[in-house]
């Protein structure tokens, strides 16, 4: 029951996705590992919508750790574990729960033993800084910790880049890229190097645009109007000041008009907007309110279609907001 659930589940959101961006680039598909324990180490930059995209698409049906912070609740600790979510103690959490991280290495034991696959978000947070963070050393310790327990297995890294073209908005590009598995095959002692080959691939993948000058070198790309989704571009414009690959700055009329006909959402969204203080998750609340809300908006306008006396007028409404949610495109930021 609990797999046809988050098989279910991972339909709807994959479609919701779908609707949500403008589009979905996936490359790399074939250097996702098959027949072994896989540990997905990805960067993170977009909060909720990161692990939504990783469930998605791929079929190795991932468990997440996830910050032990929201697990404090019984009930939501119970729905979160159903949908393979794991909590992860940090310090800020209390030192003394660090022990309780243990618990969690188990649980991961025993999802990859079966050839399962554990997602975890190695910088440790998010951020919508196009760069890779420095990564924890959470996964290797997972890695060298199956292979003591379970010495038989062989372990691989999957390294996965995200990218958005614009973090907090819909209608826009994102990129997943799966890189090549990397091998846990170095005694414990030489975790160091494993952390950092992992770091040198994901930099490798990742756009990287540097910490200083940070802000002033984001605005130029965005006036040169440089896909800044695209790595070699990016790094083309930045160390030669050349534009390989550009992009077109679509129309606003195609974002207001998505506004227009879905009114009532975006008015739900205004009022939430500003009690969020993370604004990092201002593309997951505009997620969930479409994945919860926007189908019972689309019920209510159909009823009214049937059955109200301006029905022609209420139909035209109904597919107006449906061909405006497809035709949605927002610029870069």
């Amino acid at each position: 029951m609990k797999d046809l659930f988050n098989a279910v589940l991972r339909l709807l959101v994959k479609i919701a996705l779908r609707l949500y961006f403008n589009k979905i680039k996936v490359s790399g598909k074939e250097n996702i590992p098959k027949n072994h324990p896989v540990i997905l180490v990805a960067n993170h930059q977009n909060a909720l919508i990161d692990p939504l995209l990783l469930a998605t698409h791929t079929n190795l049906k991932p468990w997440f750790l996830t910050r032990a912070a929201v697990f404090k609740n019984p009930m939501v600790s119970k729905i979160l574990h159903y949908i393979r979510m794991l909590p992860v103690y940090r310090v800020r959490d209390g030192f003394s729960t660090i022990q309780q991280n243990q618990q969690t290495f188990e649980a991961t034991f025993e999802v990859l033993k079966k050839n399962g696959t554990v997602v975890i978000f190695a910088e440790g947070s998010h951020s919508i800084v196009r760069n890779v963070r420095t990564l924890s050393k959470g996964f290797t310790r997972m890695a060298f910790g199956l292979k003591e327990k379970y010495p038989q297995l062989e372990p691989l890294i999957l390294p996965v880049a995200l990218e958005f073209s614009a973090h907090k908005k819909s209608g826009s590009l994102v990129i997943i890229d799966f890189g090549k598995p990397i091998p846990v095959d170095m005694p414990p002692s030489k975790s160091g190097l494993l952390t950092k080959k992992v770091q040198e691939t994901l930099q490798s993948m990742v756009v990287e645009i540097p910490d200083e000058g940070y802000d002033e070198n984001l605005q130029k790309i965005l006036d040169a109007e440089v896909d800044v989704t695209s790595k070699k571009a990016v790094s083309e414009f930045l160390g030669k000041g050349n534009i390989i690959e550009s992009v077109d700055r679509p129309s606003p009329i195609k974002n207001k008009l998505m506004k227009v006909f879905h009114f009532p959402l975006y008015w739900i969204w205004l009022s939430i907007s500003p009690k969020i203080e993370d604004r990092v998750f201002e593309s997951t609340f505009k997620f969930l309110i479409g994945f919860f809300l926007a189908p019972i908006y689309y019920l209510l306008l159909l009823i009214l279609a049937l059955e109200s006396p301006l029905g022609s007028w209420t139909l035209s409404f109904l597919i107006m907001a449906w061909i405006s949610l497809l035709w949605n495109k927002n610029p870069q930021e």
